[in-house]
């Protein structure tokens, strides 16, 4: 199993808060800006994507002093730098795929990021955005949060529809019930506990575990 971390150029808050969630990893991968908040964590890429329009110029400087691995691509492109990120974590055989400021600076970016990670979940794939206060999880079959009693948690289906949705453990549970984008009611439900089950037949959900909700 393979976990790779990718650091896109967003929204990150204090950078401490991110300590666990960096632990284990087997790969790092910054999506151009996103080397700067690598490089003020202290840590290493293997690699550096994009078209280097957001880098700092002495991250760039010190990252080439560590013979940091750099794929520079032309402004003008058909692809996010994240989407050339999540490219290169599939292409060197991630299982795991945790994205850091991916969420919340912009929201055209937000969701530019949930929609790229789509055909790598429908690959099997685990792919994770991560911030303190909200994690999303994308998911095609089953899925475990878990977290306190109380926690706020809300499901979106990425695909037109997803079939078979159930939800377990929650303060309002689904049975084998149809959710379709058009009408995206199923948000803003909370855990009756420390765990709750989600899991469905057919599509794409992203799960929303809210761990704070004070952004």
């Amino acid at each position: 199993m393979m976990k790779c971390l990718v650091l896109a150029n967003g929204k990150y808050g204090t950078l401490e808060e991110y300590q666990g969630v960096i632990k284990g990893s087997d790969l790092i991968i910054c999506a151009d800006g996103g080397a700067n908040y690598a490089y003020e964590m202290g840590l290493i890429p293997a690699y550096i994507v994009g078209d280097m329009d957001s880098i700092r110029p002495e991250v760039k400087e010190f990252f080439a002093l560590q013979q940091v691995t750099v794929k520079k691509y032309p402004r003008s492109k058909d692809f996010t730098d994240t989407q050339l990120a999540l490219a290169l974590a599939e292409e060197l055989g991630a299982d795991e795929i945790v994205m850091l400021g991916t969420l919340g600076k912009r929201l055209d970016h937000t969701l530019s990021n949930l929609y790229s990670g789509i055909e790598l979940a429908m690959m099997g794939r685990r792919v994770i955005h991560y911030s303190p206060a909200c994690v999303v999880y994308l998911t095609t079959r089953r899925l475990v949060i878990e977290g306190k009693k109380g926690d706020v948690v809300s499901v979106l289906p990425l695909s037109d529809r997803a079939l078979g949705v159930c939800e377990k453990g929650f303060e309002y549970p689904l049975d084998n019930v149809v959710l379709e984008k058009k009408n995206p009611y199923s948000i803003s439900n909370t855990l009756l506990g420390e765990k709750g089950e989600i899991s469905l037949d057919e599509g794409v959900l992203a799960v929303f575990h809210f761990l704070r909700l004070d952004e």
